[in-house]
């Protein structure tokens, strides 16, 4: 069994219950640890995370707990960054055995491609957000950041963080924008006319779900949120198929 899940958002201090809702998380990664071949992380599973080369953020300690034990059983963790966790260096490969991904990547798993990201700044038009997307990832400025204390730049960051949430909460929930307006199912069908065999796309970011069929052989997914919703997607070697994580109801 192949896992997916994105956006868990932990430490965020927009939400509530942070402790319950990683416990939630860990619960979910302990019930498929007996069938789980690898776990794919689509970014955001942190609410910000900048990784000094001697300092990480305090806290997740249950979460990087069950990540290291998923490994140490040799279920391979891959983690992507996302635009919260965009900071991540080599602290959770050296440390917890997960495989990092800085850029979108294709794999073959069980005879299928599958498409993985993200999902930020594929197809994305907002000018603000890709001018924010490329400071953050410029190295020269990561540099200057990791010239402040920790003290003072992670609680920037997650002040940061938690403002951009509220902010959103305000405007309302995310909402799907139909499929001649969704950035990412955009930026899909282009892709797929310069690689056809791509089976399946899989995203986090929107904090939607969707599963929506592009051509008679491909599908997009983006796999909602582990705030709340608590979905994921499984891959079975045939079949894929996306869930919600049900403490007590929900068998993985």
């Amino acid at each position: 069994m192949v896992y997916f899940i994105s956006d868990a958002h932990l430490g965020s201090r927009a939400l509530t219950s942070m402790r319950t809702r990683e416990r939630r998380l860990v619960n979910f990664l302990d019930k498929i640890k007996e069938k789980a071949t690898a776990v794919y992380m689509l970014g955001d599973m942190f609410d910000f995370w900048f990784e000094y080369r001697n300092v990480v953020p305090k806290g997740y300690t249950r979460f990087l707990g069950k990540v290291s034990e998923l490994t140490d059983r040799g279920v391979e963790v891959h983690f992507f960054i996302g635009n919260h966790d965009i900071w991540c260096k080599d602290y959770l490969t050296e440390e917890c055995g997960a495989i990092m991904h800085y850029e979108p990547m294709t794999v073959d798993l069980g005879g299928k491609l599958f498409y993985l990201a993200h999902g930020d700044g594929l197809g994305d038009p907002d000018r603000k957000f890709r001018f924010l997307r490329g400071m953050f990832h410029n190295p020269i400025l990561q540099w200057l950041f990791a010239g402040i204390h920790p003290r003072w730049s992670v609680h920037f960051g997650l002040e940061w963080a938690k403002h951009s949430r509220l902010k959103h909460e305000r405007e309302g929930a995310p909402r799907y924008m139909g499929e001649q307006n969704e950035p990412l199912i955009l930026y899909s069908k282009e892709y797929l006319k310069q690689h056809p065999d791509i089976n399946f796309f899989i995203y986090g970011h929107r904090h939607i779900e969707l599963d929506l069929m592009l051509s008679r052989d491909t599908r997009l997914l983006i796999l909602g949120e582990w705030t709340d919703l608590c979905t994921y997607a499984v891959f079975d070697g045939e079949q894929l198929r996306m869930e919600n994580f049900i403490e007590g109801e929900t068998t993985v």
